[in-house]
């Protein structure tokens, strides 16, 4: 399994917004200290070309990021303040996951961005961490290149993708599927191609039980040739904004039927990290870490059979 990450690109941040950022490094570092990576499976990917970004991202706001012309409530709605390095954090960012698409197009394979699932940037602007929208830039170059016919976009973040299910909302070949808290950002909601929604406390049965009843449906009625799978950290019980109340058994089983439902269909897995805002950031390390476990196990039990 190939693994793809950017953390070494790390921005120049006030303190009050590190914590969020820390978690793609000590990730990266736990995996291969528990031996479930090694350094030859991590590659630092090329940044995003512009030309692609071009394909989603409105022109003048791509020119915007890169030249650094971003309107400062723009900066602000985003929640990093411009420079270089996040114009370069943010590019290599899309360019994992579209590395990572492109590693599997085609085979029943798994392969993940240690990072990614910035789901929260729309056309022409960003918000929430995210400045450009990765899973839909590498689902709009895989459909460009006829690399796939179909994709699918499994959202399993706390928040609804609110950024991917507007840019795909008259686009047919992606299938937008969110499950998320009702109650919480953002709070006025997109309209993804299947929402659904959970009230606050919900916990590990009812969420699973949602999961077991809609994605084989969605799998077998949309026929995906490829699932971006956002692997969120925050549905926790323990995520300060979450809502909801999943334990870390209930979110490795939330990865485990993902996979093993795409497995059964033959459909590749691109996975991204997405949301993890736990006080323990050891908690969130633990559930992205057991995402890629889950993966590798999945990989591993399709090579068997």
């Amino acid at each position: 399994m190939k693994a793809f990450y950017s953390d070494t690109f790390v921005l120049p941040l006030p303190e009050h917004h590190r914590f969020p950022m820390a978690k793609y490094r000590l990730l990266r570092e736990r995996l291969v200290v528990e031996g479930l990576l090694t350094a030859d499976d991590l590659y630092v990917p090329d940044a995003i070309d512009l030309d692609d970004l071009r394909l989603v991202h409105d022109a003048g706001y791509v020119e915007a990021v890169e030249k650094g012309t971003l309107a400062l409530d723009m900066q602000r709605r985003i929640g990093f303040p411009w420079s270089p390095k996040m114009v370069e954090r943010a590019r290599r960012s899309v360019g994992a996951t579209l590395a990572a698409a492109r590693e599997v197009c085609g085979a029943a394979s798994i392969s993940s961005n240690l990072a990614g699932g910035t789901h929260h940037a729309f056309r022409d602007r960003g918000e929430a961490y995210c400045v450009f929208n990765d899973v839909a830039v590498a689902a709009t170059v895989l459909l460009r290149d006829r690399a796939i016919v179909r994709a699918a976009v499994v959202d399993c973040d706390v928040h609804q993708g609110n950024g991917t299910a507007a840019i795909f909302h008259d686009e047919p070949a992606v299938f937008t599927v969110s499950l998320h808290g009702a109650n919480n950002f953002p709070f006025r909601k997109e309209l993804s191609d299947l929402d659904v929604t959970f009230d606050d406390g919900a916990g590990d049965a009812e969420y699973l039980d949602a999961l077991a009843a809609h994605l084989p449906d969605v799998l077998d009625r949309h026929r995906p040739d490829i699932v971006f799978y956002l692997a969120g950290a925050d549905p926790y019980q323990a995520d300060r904004l979450g809502k909801l109340k999943l334990t870390i058994d209930g979110l490795t089983e939330r990865d485990r039927f993902v996979f093993a439902e795409c497995r059964a269909r033959g459909i590749p897995v691109v996975i991204t990290m997405s949301g993890g805002y736990c006080p323990d950031v050891d908690a969130i390390v633990t559930i992205h870490c057991n995402t890629i476990r889950e993966a590798i196990r999945s990989c591993q039990s399709a090579f068997a059979s």
